[in-house]
């Protein structure tokens, strides 16, 4: 019989009967905890905090516990089958990694762009590589192996350097460009402001700009050679606030699959799909931007029916497999997990990214063959009941 993503626990188990127990942790509790301890106070509040006083952070985590998942009962599921097609990819389960911007800083020999792509061919799980990087993207883009990736843009207020970005992105090899409409100005975020860190202020992952010819053009015409001009320039240019009327310039630059991310009302995706783009991404940037929101997968359901057949991408709030399968429950198409593999980075490096992505898909396989849903099809909105309350979770 062929693998399951739920054996992962048989080789835990097996290990365990000749004495070897998991030297990575098994909760996200104790994945963050140890994740904390790790990175350097700066990087951690960084990759850890949210805006304002993270109550849209939490939000998002206390929305899973709101659904609850109905076991169906005999189904004799001991096949379970978790492969999606994607933009014309067949991907081995409907997970993926979002986007971190400081991904590269949550690796001890600051490289953690490269490790986590070197997960993800480990794994066949995607990885949407950030604008922000300690390393040029063509360098990343060379770690995949085999699974595919995408391209995650911060738009630039300089055309030409955009234009230059996604067509780099287009000659690495990335199946697709990912917009990301909700960061062209960073929001307000008590934890790094009462350290006065902005990493990408001090120069860290960058490495997108300064190497892209564009933009080495334009800083070879400051006053300054220095990486403090670089850091300079980069603010000077980085945050482009887009309108509908930037869409038909953005999707003329590329012939890749277009997808719009921190979609999270419907009006704005019958509007992107309008527009021409090939799916829409849900979420709320994890409440790392603005406080005060809904929770993401409180969006979502309306999301993906007026998205009225569109792949929907999310993420905000993963932390486990079940939350996982409630995401697709409701609609998504792929499910997009952020903190977690970040924390696994900071633990154990690549074979740590590698272990949260598998538990995650282990929990997933298992949470389907326990409950009778041997296929992503079965998982629907009526698979789901809304739990009275707020889930057990404070806010």
């Amino acid at each position: 019989m062929s693998p399951q993503f739920g054996d992962y626990q048989n080789e835990i188990y097996s290990d365990g009967l000749r004495g070897v127990v998991p030297g990575l942790p098994m909760t996200f509790t104790e994945l963050e905890a140890r994740a904390e301890a790790a990175l350097p106070p700066s990087v951690w509040s960084y990759v850890a905090g949210g805006a304002g006083d993270e109550h849209t952070q939490r939000a998002n985590v206390a929305a899973f516990r709101r659904w609850g998942l109905i076991p169906r009962m005999p189904v004799g599921a001991i096949r379970r089958e978790l492969s999606v097609e994607l933009f014309g990819m067949r991907l081995p389960a409907p997970l993926f990694m979002a986007p971190v911007g400081v991904i590269g800083l949550c690796a001890r020999d600051g490289h953690g762009d490269l490790a986590t792509a070197r997960a993800a061919a480990r794994t066949g799980v995607p990885m949407i590589a950030s604008t922000l990087s300690a390393d040029p993207m063509e360098a990343v883009a060379g770690e995949f192996g085999q699974t595919p990736g995408l391209f995650q843009l911060y738009t630039p207020t300089d055309r030409e350097l955009a234009e230059s970005l996604i067509h780099r992105a287009e000659a690495a090899g990335f199946k697709g460009i990912v917009v990301t409409l909700d960061t062209w100005v960073t929001g307000w975020r008590p934890r790094d402001l009462s350290t006065g860190n902005f990493p990408q202020l001090r120069g860290h992952c960058l490495a997108n700009y300064t190497s892209d010819p564009v933009f080495r053009a334009q800083l070879a015409r400051t006053p300054e050679q220095d990486p403090r001009a670089a850091a300079a320039h980069w603010a000077q240019i980085f945050g482009n606030p887009l309108t509908w009327d930037d869409l038909p310039w953005l999707r003329s630059i590329t012939d890749l699959p277009f997808l719009l991310k921190g979609i999270c009302h419907p009006d704005d995706a019958r509007r992107a799909k309008d527009a021409g783009v090939d799916g829409v991404y849900c979420s709320n940037h994890g409440g790392r931007q603005a406080n005060g929101g809904l929770a993401a997968l409180d969006a979502l359901p309306a999301v993906v029916d007026a998205a009225d057949g569109l792949p929907v991408l999310f993420d905000s709030g993963i932390r486990s497999g079940a939350d996982v399968i409630k995401a697709l429950a409701l609609g998504a198409t792929a499910v997009g997990v952020g903190r977690p593999y970040a924390y696994g980075l900071a633990v154990g490096g690549t074979d740590g990214i590698v272990h949260v992505l598998r538990a995650i898909l282990a929990e997933a396989d298992l949470i389907m063959a326990v409950d009778g849903y041997p296929t992503l099809a079965d998982l629907t909105p009526q698979a789901l009941r809304r739990v009275p309350g707020d889930g057990g979770l404070p806010l």
